[in-house]
């Protein structure tokens, strides 16, 4: 077995640092205990005439039905509002089939908006009750799962609450990369510490939104946040920003119908805000290169020599990180041997939407192009 050099030790030292510290931090970035399930039982007993639905849907007539359909098995009451943004397909008609369900046409769309908050602009004078649900077009709420909601939001005094949505897992790519994707995010956003009081971290998932209308009022709604392309954690921060307490959590119970399937599509939805969630900086995207480089290539070139001790404890620490994920998923603790896998096309697609914003696209979504 070789000997390492002093360079060799760090670089096989370092990683334990990284996946040990992970591992010790007090607000548990990799820990799954923020989580809401549905309560079916719920269902029967369940008031919900203070929450109105507020849906942006563009070209969502393939899974616009399913999520109108479980809304209606929410609870009673509920009001429904589906802002049509310029849809080419049936999503105005399919939605307008269902009681209690109001469908607005939006208008084209101004110069510095993006598409999601301007049609959520144009939806929230159709909102007149105390609550109001902010929903994508694609979320399925399963039965039970906004009267739990909503009791919890009751219950812990907070003005807005969201919920992470479960993605589909039909194919490799999907279990490779969609699980991680969870994992990077609450890395980044710590919910523990994004459910605190303090407002250095802020955080939602802008699927499946519950908050106070008069919170979204008093921070000036969606005109506040227009240009916005992580416009959920963008809200998070104007309603802790304006002393409000907020709370953000995992749930099966929110389960996303979109269809990823490919390396392509999961590369599009990471593309579109992997820069921007770096503030559009060279050296944080460089930061962010070395630290994984040392993270996950460091145990690799120290197996075989004298550090493999070493190197042999960051490979587990990194692997004990990543469990709860997998396990709250139901998937197979075998993936997380592929977690360097996922770590290095994560990196690739943050590389690419750097170049991407470089080249004068700030980002692009469902047709429509952001320019830098």
């Amino acid at each position: 077995m070789p000997n390492v050099s002093a360079q060799g030790w760090m670089l096989a030292f370092l990683p334990v640092l990284i996946w040990g510290g992970l591992l010790l931090l007090p607000w548990r970035p990799w820990s799954t205990r923020e989580r809401l399930e549905a309560d079916a039982e719920a269902v029967q007993a369940a008031d919900l005439s203070e929450i109105t639905v507020l849906i942006p849907a563009r070209n969502e007539a393939e899974t616009i039905g399913a999520t109108l359909a479980a809304l209606q098995a929410q609870g009673d009451g509920l009001q429904v509002v589906v802002v049509d943004d310029q849809s080419t397909d049936a999503t105005a008609s399919i939605a307008a089939a269902y009681p209690h369900t109001r469908v607005v046409s939006g208008q084209p769309l101004p110069d510095g908006w993006a598409g999601k908050l301007w049609a959520l602009e144009q939806g929230k004078s159709q909102v007149h009750t105390a609550m109001t649900l902010l929903l994508d077009a694609d979320i399925q709420l399963q039965p039970g799962l906004l009267p739990a909601l909503l009791a919890f939001k009751r219950r812990e005094g907070r003005q807005f609450v969201s919920l992470m949505a479960d993605l589909r897992r039909t194919s490799f790519w999907d279990r490779l990369l969609l699980p991680a994707f969870v994992y990077y995010f609450k890395l980044l956003y710590p919910f523990a510490l994004s459910n605190s009081r303090t407002r250095h971290v802020a955080a939602a998932a802008g699927g499946c939104v519950l908050l106070d209308t008069e919170v979204l009022r008093r921070i000036g709604a969606f005109a506040s946040l227009r240009g916005a392309l992580i416009d959920d954690c963008t809200l998070a921060r104007q309603v802790k920003d304006a002393g409000y307490r907020t709370w953000l959590g995992l749930s099966r119970g929110v389960v996303s119908l979109r269809p990823y399937g490919s390396l392509a599509s999961i590369h599009d939805m990471v593309v579109r805000s992997a820069f921007t969630q770096l503030g559009y900086s060279t050296w944080l995207l460089l930061a962010v290169t070395a630290i994984f480089v040392v993270a996950y290539a460091g145990p690799f070139v120290s197996l075989n020599s004298s550090a493999r001790p070493w190197a042999l404890i960051a490979w587990a620490a990194m692997i004990l990180s990543y469990l709860p994920i997998l396990r709250y998923y139901r998937m197979s603790p075998f993936w997380a041997l592929l977690l360097p896998l996922s770590a290095a096309f994560y990196l690739g697609m943050t590389w690419s939407s750097a170049i991407r914003y470089w080249r004068g696209i700030r980002s692009r979504w469902k047709g429509r192009a952001y320019s830098s």
